[in-house]
């Protein structure tokens, strides 16, 4: 591990500039190849609002183009990674066809672009990640969290569809049977039993984390980089087949944000209550 503190990126090359919700810094200087970004909204544990998902969205294509970047590492400010979509934002989105619509090309941009960004992405999952982060966690090329840390989809639990990644790449991490077990019921999950099952690459103790997601990224930066972004290409249309499944789930998760169940998960989380789905008593 590099002793000096990480070099933050030159301000006079602005492309980063427009992304002001994440935090971007060269550990090993810009040389080193390895950029960090870091979801950066602490005081709220990293949640997506509008604007973090907006940037989300679009981050990855400017990595891709990049050349200086041979591997991405993403974690979060804090002692989270990111705990979901914050509350009033999803207000926004609830019975609201304008906004819904910006919001699924925006969910479905994050995927899309993270499968087609050649460039090796590492996730550091420092703590709870949840919905939108949830997503940049795992559609990560490699996912190391902290063995303690919590995550769930959770939208079950908000009365919508899962639709953000979960549908495309799961049942391939994890397989069908606990897939279908964590996504429809939103139980939580640690880093341990996400690493046994398949979720994520590894788990650690939880002041490795970093240590380690930089290291396999120092790693995968020295290596080869055609060779290296030509197997990710190749592996990545295992997820491009499953692209229908996803706009699928996409879909459906914005319908439900149109119906009543989504208001009623909604006032539940902001009431801190059990939702009331309509379901026997």
């Amino acid at each position: 591990m590099s002793s000096t503190a990480p070099e933050p990126h030159d301000p006079s090359d602005d492309r980063y500039a427009v992304y002001d919700r994440l935090r971007f810094a060269w550990p090993d200087g810009v040389g080193g190849g390895v950029l960090l970004i870091t979801l950066d909204d602490p005081d709220r544990m990293n949640a997506t609002d509008g604007a973090m998902h907006l940037q989300l969205s679009r981050v990855f294509r400017t990595i891709g183009d990049d050349t200086r970047v041979r591997c991405v590492v993403v974690t979060g400010a804090g002692r989270a990674f990111s705990a979901g979509g914050d509350l009033d934002w999803i207000a926004e989105q609830v019975g609201d066809y304008a906004q819904t619509v910006r919001v699924m090309k925006e969910a479905g941009d994050i995927v899309r672009t993270m499968i087609d960004c050649d460039t090796p992405i590492v996730s550091a999952i420092n703590g709870v990640a949840v919905g939108a982060g949830l997503a940049v966690a795992l559609m990560a090329d490699v996912s190391v969290i902290n063995e303690d840390a919590k995550l769930t989809d959770g939208h079950i639990r908000l009365g919508v569809a899962g639709g953000d990644h979960a549908v495309a790449i799961w049942p391939l991490l994890c397989g069908m049977a606990k897939a279908k077990y964590y996504l429809l019921t939103a139980d939580f999950l640690d880093g341990r039993e996400a690493e046994r099952i398949g979720l994520v690459s590894k788990a650690v103790a939880a002041d490795e984390v970093m240590d380690t997601a930089l290291g396999v990224a120092r790693k995968l930066a020295a290596g080869p980089v055609d060779a290296t972004r030509m197997t990710k290409r190749a592996l990545n249309h295992w997820l491009r087949q499953a692209l229908p499944n996803f706009e699928a789930s996409l879909a459906y998760e914005m319908l439900n944000f149109l119906g009543p169940d989504a208001a009623e998960g909604l006032a539940a989380l902001q009431e801190k209550r059990s939702p009331d789905f309509g379901g026997p008593s």
